[in-house]
């Protein structure tokens, strides 16, 4: 195998270089035989001034460099050179052909990151205008706290995090996609955004069992934050969740269903308690929480909590899943069990709820104190004690 580098002869007055192969090689996206890849480089056929010729040496010193490059790469069977073409696509497209491979919740959230992308970069932005300055200047954007979409809140950092890690996912597919659409491995070169601890509402055992013990209007609600807390599910999978998917009897129900946001396929064990909390089972293609509206949640948590006299400030329906997980780890579960109750994929993910039960931990162990009434007053000898009788 030969690589050539050749001159063809332009009527503008200029000359167009070119590899010439041989023998010709198939071009990865035509299968067709081909000889010649034109290097959309070009010298002038008479130079005239200094300046000219000065170009014409340095384009030749490239034409020379991309030459010695091809060979190598054509002895080592690669021809992803040949598909330049590809590199002109659209990241957006590109983008948004992911985002539909999602479901539930998790296509949201890659839809509001493609949003983003859209704001920052344009419609009209394409794959080889992908670099690593690029990548850290969006990093810096999203960190700005930018606002997007109709309600234009500024995102927070976590916010900013899931939306670059989305980022940095699409980068890493397009690295390793047949059609390389970039050169550069960007997914690894470009660092993600450090997640910011932030402190997470759950409730205690106790304030559990007094929240149950309060009234409420809304026994649909009821039903369905009970269950949160005893099962650990999102409000997704309440949403979608069908009679045919609760199986078992007393002492062995389960639930088998794909989970909204990570589309994993799950068997989950129910307790008693919380299969009491389903109510009348109903045809297996029927919602077991028939009518269930996010937007009546947040009010309806913050009254019932309000008048269960617990203090908590920014009460989400999520909360009831971190309930569920600080629970199980207060009462001995271990972290790899609640990531399978959680269909978490990643240990790192459940791990965040530790730090919520070393605070409990250094709670418990500060109650144990050497001296307990150090700070009561004592009486002063010879004080007269009075008696009180009744009757």
């Amino acid at each position: 195998m030969s690589v050539t580098l050749r001159k063809c002869k332009l009527k503008n007055g200029k000359v167009s270089l070119y590899l010439d192969f041989y023998p010709a090689i198939r071009h990865p996206d035509t299968k067709k035989l081909t000889r010649r890849e034109f290097l959309k480089i070009y010298l002038y056929q008479e130079p005239k001034t200094e300046l000219e010729r000065n170009h014409n040496k340095e384009m030749l010193k490239l034409g020379q460099h991309v030459c010695a490059k091809r060979l190598i790469e054509v002895q080592n069977n690669r021809f992803g050179f040949l598909s330049e073409a590809r590199k002109d696509g659209k990241v957006l497209d590109f983008f948004k052909k992911e985002a539909c491979k999602k479901k539930g919740s998790n296509y949201w959230g890659w839809e509001m990151a493609y949003r983003y992308f859209e704001d920052y970069a344009g419609a009209n932005f394409r794959f080889r205008d992908l670099s690593e300055e690029f990548c850290e200047e969006y990093r810096d954007y999203l960190l700005s706290g930018p606002a997007v979409g109709r309600h234009e809140r500024s995102i927070k950092i976590n916010t900013a995090v899931s939306y670059f890690a989305k980022f940095r996912s699409l980068l890493k597919t397009m690295f390793r996609s047949k059609a390389k659409l970039i050169d550069e491995n960007l997914y690894e070169i470009v660092k993600p955004i450090k997640e910011q601890e932030v402190n997470r509402e759950f409730l205690m055992l106790e304030e559990f069992h007094q929240l149950i013990q309060t009234p409420c209007d809304d026994q649909l609600l009821r039903r369905t934050c009970i269950f949160a807390v005893l099962t650990g599910l999102r409000f997704s999978d309440h949403k979608a969740l069908r009679w045919g998917q609760v199986k078992g009897f007393t002492g062995n129900y389960y639930l088998q269903f794909n989970q909204e946001k990570t589309d994993g396929a799950e068997t989950m064990p129910i307790s008693d308690e919380a299969y009491a909390q389903l109510g009348l089972r109903g045809d297996p293609e029927s919602f077991v929480f028939r009518g269930l509206r996010y937007s009546r949640l947040k009010p309806f948590l913050r009254k019932w909590i309000s008048d269960a006299g617990i203090q908590k400030d920014n009460f989400s329906f999520h909360c009831l899943r971190h309930t569920f997980a600080t629970l199980q780890l207060s009462l001995g579960t271990d972290l790899f069990t609640l990531m399978k109750l959680l269909g978490h994929r990643s240990i790192k993910s459940t791990q965040r709820y530790l730090h919520l039960i070393d605070q409990m931990k250094k709670d418990a162990v500060n109650r144990i104190m050497l001296n307990p009434v150090a700070n009561i007053e004592v009486l002063p000898m010879g004080f007269q004690e009075i008696s009180f009788r009744f009757g």
